[in-house]
């Protein structure tokens, strides 16, 4: 009955341990278990942070660790946190993963996501990660040493495993040597932070509390300040500070402040925060947010100078119109991928003749290209362009708001595309080019056999830029009118005869003419430090009191009633 006894009944510790023979009263000896539960380490963790990693490097055993938090531990221990062994930093490996459109990794050559289950491995030449059916399977298999995207070559021991679901030892927390000892894995600077005691406490939303709490965290600063220099005189500061200011003030009050050009419609909703959370602090100013100049160009209708740039390819030159009136996400997006160099070298991969020629893509195969945001942007399908020419440019899509970086241009009207590509250009120059083009045979998937690539692409009027430059332009000759009004009032405001004149029109007083002008100036004077006199003492005359009269008698009168 009893767990690994003959006793005909269970006592209460056996039902309670996890173990039979862990806590046996008729044994007469207690056996801790010794096992306290595996703890696995998800494959996109920094294995010293124990968070989602932004810039992974790896060790030649394939332990991953963020390059932030690892290069603070290397100054400070030198060795590997998890090993314990030594390590330099000329030992790890910087590890290049490919994300998808929804952010996750995956493997860049098939396409699978990976998982906490999937088998991976990094290329040591490369630093490229793939899973390791990939590798088997295009590298191993077919005995193809050269990595699969950059073709740089390896050796089988170049093969450096992050990952593997039947042996998942490495991605035991609970073996991780800092873990195990209880290393602080924090920085100077943040173990300081965390020693501040008030670092996590907002003191303007604590009412009466702040003011104590800030009177002590000033004196253990002066005292810590005249401990490192006894000469040290914190009250010098607080004089200058204590100063009155010199600004004269008007009597109309405090005018206020101009609303800049890229202020928003909406305010920044700080006063409502606060007035909802105690843990904000107190708020009651209704500013308007402020858009970046990013932001504030990007809206229709605002930036109407139009752009103009070569396409140069390998059958000659298209010069192109941009129109940002109606379509600026595009244009930005087109103008910068450009002026970085993103569409230098790429190929046009669909042409169908009598309709239209698509590129912009770098792997050259219609399923890639990202946009200078590195994602997905809106339509921009308002406005009054239309696909009712030849040369009109236009952005590709897989369907609604899905524009990246690729494009194509029109051989005639296709209407059937309004309102479902974002028209941002048109050909005014090349069009025998745009001939050529059309005529260049394709093969069965409509890929021209002879590949049409774009050299490069240069812009030649930038119309972001030149808004920014007008802009400019206008705000220093607002600032410069300005200036010269003020002038000019403040010369309205003098007589001929030097007097100035105050709001009402009516000149200024400069001396008082009235019988009380010697009171007010003698108010106006500033007060005179007291003379010191020599006091004198003197008899003190005490007036004698005064007999009362004695009454004769009788009622009297009632005077005093």
């Amino acid at each position: 009955m009893g767990k690994g006894t003959d006793k005909l009944y269970i006592t209460h510790s056996e039902w309670a341990s996890t173990d039979g023979s862990a806590y046996s009263a008729s044994s007469g000896a207690q056996k801790r278990l010794t096992n306290t539960g595996f703890k696995r380490l998800p494959f996109n963790y920094c294995a010293l942070s124990l968070q989602p990693f932004e810039h992974p490097v790896c060790t030649a055993d394939g332990t991953i660790f963020d390059l932030t938090n690892i290069i603070p531990w290397l100054k400070k221990h030198g060795t590997n946190p998890v090993t314990g062994e030594k390590l330099e930093y000329n030992e790890l490996l910087k590890l290049h993963m490919h994300k998808n459109e929804d952010g996750e990794y995956m493997d860049p050559v098939t396409y699978k996501v990976f998982t906490d289950n999937t088998h991976l491995a990094v290329i040591k030449t490369s630093g490229n990660v793939y899973a390791w059916d990939t590798i088997e399977r295009l590298n191993i298999k077919a005995k193809n040493w050269k990595d699969l995207i950059t073709e740089e070559e390896f050796k089988r021991q170049d093969i450096i495993t992050l990952q593997d679901p039947k042996r998942l030892q490495s991605r035991d927390m609970s073996t991780f040597k800092y873990l195990q000892e209880g290393t602080s894995t924090l920085s100077e600077e943040q173990e300081a932070e965390r020693a501040d005691p008030l670092s996590n406490i907002n003191l303007k939303a604590t009412g009466s509390t702040a003011k104590i709490l800030a009177a002590k965290a000033a004196v253990a600063k002066a005292r810590a300040a005249k401990t490192a220099d006894p000469n040290f005189n914190p009250a010098v500061k607080q004089v200058s500070a204590s100063l009155p200011s010199a600004a004269p003030k008007t009597a109309r009050g405090p005018s206020r402040a101009p609303i800049p050009y890229n202020a928003a419609i909406h305010t920044t909703g700080k006063a409502a925060v606060s007035f909802t959370s105690t843990s904000f602090t107190p708020h009651t100013g209704s500013e308007r947010a402020l858009l970046t100049d990013e932001e504030y160009m990007l809206k229709p209708k605002r930036v109407k100078i139009s752009g103009y740039a070569r396409i140069a390819t390998n059958l000659g030159n298209l010069n192109v119109e941009l129109l940002p009136e109606w379509a600026p996400k595009t244009v930005y997006n087109f103008v910068k991928l450009a002026q970085k160099g993103y569409y230098n070298g790429v190929v046009f991969h669909r042409n169908i003749r009598n309709f239209m020629i698509q590129g912009g893509d770098p792997t050259g195969t219609g399923r890639g290209g990202t946009s200078y945001w590195g994602k997905n942007f809106n339509d921009e399908l308002e406005g009054p362009l239309k696909h009712d020419a030849r040369g009109i440019l236009s952005m590709a899509n897989k369907g609604k708001n899905t524009n990246s970086s690729q494009f194509f241009i029109t051989y005639r009207p296709v209407s059937h595309l309004d309102r479902k590509h974002t028209i941002f250009g048109k050909v005014v120059g090349g069009l025998d080019v745009l001939d050529r083009m059309e005529t260049t045979p394709t093969d069965s998937s409509d890929r021209p056999t002879k590949d049409i690539a774009i050299k490069e692409i240069v812009i030649f009027v930038d119309p972001f830029e030149e808004f920014q430059k007008q802009r400019k332009e206008k705000e220093e000759e607002e600032r410069a009118e300005a200036l010269r009004k003020q002038e000019e009032t403040e010369d309205q405001k003098t007589t001929w005869t030097g007097k100035r004149l105050r709001d009402d029109g009516k000149p200024q007083q400069t001396s008082s003419i009235s019988v009380g002008k010697y009171i007010r100036d003698a108010k106006l004077q500033p007060a005179q430090e007291d003379e010191i006199v020599e006091v004198v003492d003197e008899p003190f005359y005490e007036e004698p009191l005064k007999k009362k009269a004695k009454s004769s008698g009788g009622f009297g009168n009632f005077d005093s009633w």
